[in-house]
């Protein structure tokens, strides 16, 4: 029992787990980000329909694809409408990253998959990346399984019997893609291409088959669906998807993420620096190596000889590559380059000839639960469930609508309260076919005289409301003092 408690299996599986699970639901929903994928999954609970995700009854919400949002709709149905359930599939998919680090370091750094598992759930950004929803983590998953079958059917040693052959492996593979098409669209495919691009660099009598026929029909089978059919329901959504959601955001700054010529850098150098301490330093000295080791990848026999170093050296540059020439920047763009992060620094590991420093990597996961724990108490306008308790000791009976006039609205709330969230403009405004900025106009909402619903609107705009709302024949209550600079009231029939 001591042996196996000590054990790195043991140890790296704690450390992931508590890491994961730990402080998961101590804070609410935080807006924007948070709050829109938890309010979508929630209206596919609420409406049944699982297809067509939506921001409200009126309105769809078409900037991702479906797999995040049935996840965190299955959880909740699960677990209860809570933060901890809403935040569950991103743990999960944090642990399976986790997983992968190890499998796939076992078969390209034999002796070292518990140092790519231990260095993989404990560098700052995947941990405090687990902490939050998004499609990303999601994505990580996908595309850390498609790599790990891809690695299993290339380097796994020749099998008589014993395990599932290549083309399974392949097959998985391309499961795996398609998993990640519907998490978030063309961008999953990027680390296809260093996949083919490694194979390609190999000699030719020692490439696999990635193009098999029945792989890609399985990913067509698997990923086009969805597409098919709501592309079909919503004329006009293909030409959203491709112009908005793909050129767009590749070659314009429409979107305000960073797209200046020097974002790239801005984003993602303290994201890849920061984001891996505390094993930065091992990173540092693999990049200084690296221009030695792409001069000598010219030779055919050395790409041969360093597979396994070339293969992850190009699952980390290529998608890095697109990232920065892409003109929409954040960081969790780049989480999925974490896992081959961990893998170049568990091979930098071993050709150091490290141990794992056991009771220093406890503390560090000690700071990393406090940090989590000091987040979840962080005061921020953010917090949604701060914003509901507002709310609450306001407003007498339940609340069913909550609506944002002028304001960013904070989709948050509707798993906090159950309600469902609008953003109402003042007036009629050319809007987008889909993902319009507002969900309706003033008088529209007036018109539908709906019961159990809350208005907030910034105090600047206040005296300007109440006179329009009064001039379309309502009165307006405040209710209480205002909070976080907004004004809280209700609307009546006058």
């Amino acid at each position: 029992m001591q042996r196996v408690l000590r054990s790195p299996v043991f140890l790296v599986a704690v450390i992931a787990v508590v890491l994961a699970l730990g402080f998961l639901g101590t804070r609410g929903i935080w807006d924007p980000d948070e709050g829109r994928y938890t309010n979508v999954a929630l209206n596919m609970l609420d409406s049944g329909d699982w297809l067509n995700p939506r921001r409200n009854d009126e309105v769809g919400h078409w900037t991702k694809p479906p797999l995040t949002y049935w996840a965190i709709a299955s959880s909740v149905a699960v677990f209860g409408q809570n933060a901890w359930a809403a935040r569950l599939p991103s743990a999960l998919a944090y642990l399976c990253c986790v997983w992968f680090a190890w499998r796939i370091a076992r078969r390209l750094a034999p002796g070292s998959a518990h140092v790519a598992a231990v260095v993989y759930a404990t560098m700052v950004f995947t941990v405090g990346a687990a902490q939050m929803i998004t499609t990303d983590y999601v994505l990580s998953a996908c595309t850390g399984m498609a790599m790990w079958a891809f690695v299993e059917a290339r380097f796994a040693p020749a099998r008589s019997g014993h395990g599932p052959p290549a083309r399974r492996w392949t097959a998985l593979m391309w499961v795996a893609f398609a998993l990640a098409f519907l998490a978030k669209g063309p961008p999953a495919l990027i680390h296809l291409v260093a996949a083919l691009v490694f194979d390609q660099l190999m000699p030719a009598g020692k490439r696999s088959r990635v193009f098999q026929l029945s792989g890609i029909a399985l990913f067509m089978a698997l990923s086009l669906p969805w597409y098919v059919a709501v592309t079909a329901n919503h004329p006009g959504l293909f030409r959203y998807f491709v112009g908005d959601e793909v050129v767009n955001r590749v070659a314009t700054n429409e979107f305000g993420r960073n797209g200046q010529w020097y974002g790239w850098l801005q984003v993602y150098a303290p994201t890849l620096l920061l984001g891996t301490l505390p094993w930065t330093p091992l990173l540092w000295r693999w990049l200084r190596a690296l221009p030695a080791r792409v001069r000598a990848w010219r030779d055919p026999e050395a790409r041969e000889r360093e597979r396994s170093e070339l293969l992850v050296a190009l699952w980390l540059l290529l998608p890095l590559l697109v990232l920065c020439i892409a003109r929409s920047r954040l960081p969790l763009y780049a989480l999925p380059l974490f896992l081959p992060l961990a893998l170049v620094i568990a091979i930098r590991f071993a050709a150091e000839r490290r141990a794992l420093p056991w009771r220093a990597l406890a503390l560090w996961v000690m700071v990393l639960l406090g940090l989590k724990f000091a987040t979840s108490l962080w005061p921020t306008h953010k917090d949604a469930s701060a914003w509901a308790r507002a709310i609450q000791e306001r407003a007498t009976g339940p609340v069913q609508e909550v609506l944002f006039v002028e304001d960013m609205a904070r989709y948050g709330l509707h798993l906090h309260l159950d309600a469902e969230i609008e953003k109402i403009s003042l007036e009629p405004h050319q809007q987008a076919a889909f993902n319009p900025e507002y969900d309706e106009t003033l008088a529209q909402e007036l018109a539908e005289r709906e019961t159990g619903t809350i208005w907030i609107c910034k105090q600047a705009l206040w005296p300007e409301l109440q006179r329009r709302i009064a001039g379309q024949g309502y009165r307006v209550e405040a209710l209480g003092t205002p909070y976080q600079g907004r004004v809280i009231f209700r609307v009546t029939p006058g």
